[in-house]
């Protein structure tokens, strides 16, 4: 609207109609290409949940750092940085807003996931495929969420969703 004022003001004054140069996007199409589907449910694959200490680290590090060249450290072993188009892999960052043993973010946004295996594991109030899924796409059970959809978006795949689980459900040291 501010642009149209401005530009009438300017034929006005006698300067060029430059209405049609001005980039007017076709917004419906942007925002349908960017639609995320339904929500998705699902089906941790056997093995997922690991003690494995590489696997635990790749979780660790999604959990606690920020995107790509960002990161407040060097990725462990195992973890792929670059995407097969040449761009930089995305990550977690789940710090800014969740709590976790040794978080260095101030997360009070999400649930804090403190003592997480003895309070809801090993207590049996969850099991790890609840943490999976929430990771996955936590829109199945909580529609208006504003957690990351990872998976069903494609920004995490299976085995980073496992690890990063795998991570959440270790015991912290």
């Amino acid at each position: 609207m501010r642009i149209a004022i401005m530009l009438g003001i300017a034929t006005l004054l006698g300067a060029a109609d430059l209405s049609s140069v001005i980039e007017s996007p076709d917004a419906t199409a942007i925002l349908a290409k960017d639609a995320l589907g339904a929500p998705k449910s699902y089906v941790m694959p056997e093995g997922c949940i690991t003690e494995d200490p590489a696997a635990i680290a790749r979780g660790k590090y999604f959990f606690h750092n920020l995107n790509g060249k960002d990161a407040k450290e060097a990725a462990p072993e195992g973890l792929v940085k670059i995407l097969p188009n040449g761009k930089e892999k995305q990550f977690g960052n789940c710090v800014a807003c969740h709590n976790i043993e040794g978080s260095k973010g101030y997360g009070n946004i999400g649930p804090d996931l403190s003592n997480y295996k003895k309070v809801f594991i090993d207590s049996g109030a969850r099991k790890a495929e609840f943490v999976y899924q929430k990771i996955a796409d936590a829109r199945v059970d909580n529609p208006v969420t504003h957690m990351t959809i990872n998976m069903t978006n494609g920004l995490m795949n299976e085995r980073e969703v496992c690890d990063l689980a795998s991570y959440i459900v270790s015991s912290k040291k």
